[in-house]
Order: structure tokens, then C-alpha cells, then sequence
């Protein structure tokens, strides 16, 4: 997966993020032993993501060079292998710390 080179390349890793979310929690719904497990950290991410996406429409979003992993990446740390779309995190989350990926060709 590529770093995004626009905004609004960015802006769509997140809506696929949140959708991602969506997708696990219906997977899970009727599955009650995962769902005690994985529902509470789905929720939280669901809840940071949506937000993220919220400030970048409103044009509240800021990048953070240098600075902290996103808040959801102590989940996709601690649940790694029970993340579908760890990789994508991981994408967006680089992107957030180190900035658009203008350089590349």
C-alpha cells in the first residue's frame, strides 16, 4: 500500500478505515465469544477514526510531523493479528506523523 500523495488521497484512507471498522463489526455481530472481545477496541478505533475524518472535512485536521502515533495504534499494537486492516492503520497513521508522500513519483 502506498503513502498518499494529496489530501484528499488521504482523506479516503480514512473513509476506507472507517468503513473497515463497519465491515469487522458486522463480521463479529453475530459471533458472541468475539464479540466480547473484539466490539470494545472496534469501538473505540470506530470512534477516533470518525472523528479524525470529521476534523479533516471541517478542516480542523492538522498533521503532526515528529509527534505521537495516532491513539488508535496502541489497539493495533496490542490486537495486531485481529486487525484485517492493520496495514492501512499503519498507512494512515505514517502519514499523520511524517507528512504527504509529495516526493514520490
Amino acid at each position: 500500500m502506498k503513502n498518499p500523495k494529496t489530501l484528499d488521497e488521504y482523506i479516503d484512507l480514512v473513509h476506507q478505515a472507517v468503513y473497515e471498522v463497519d465491515e469487522l463489526r458486522a463480521i463479529v455481530e453475530d459471533d458472541e465469544e468475539r464479540k466480547t472481545m473484539i466490539l470494545p477496541w472496534v469501538d473505540a478505533m470506530d470512534k477516533e477514526l470518525r472523528q479524525m475524518f470529521d476534523d479533516m472535512i471541517s478542516g480542523r485536521y492538522q498533521f503532526d510531523p515528529n509527534g505521537p502515533d495516532l491513539p488508535f495504534m496502541a489497539i493495533v499494537k496490542r490486537f495486531g493479528p485481529s486487525v484485517p486492516f492493520k496495514l492501512l492503520l499503519n498507512v494512515i497513521n505514517h502519514t499523520h506523523r511524517f507528512g504527504l508522500d509529495i516526493d514520490s513519483k
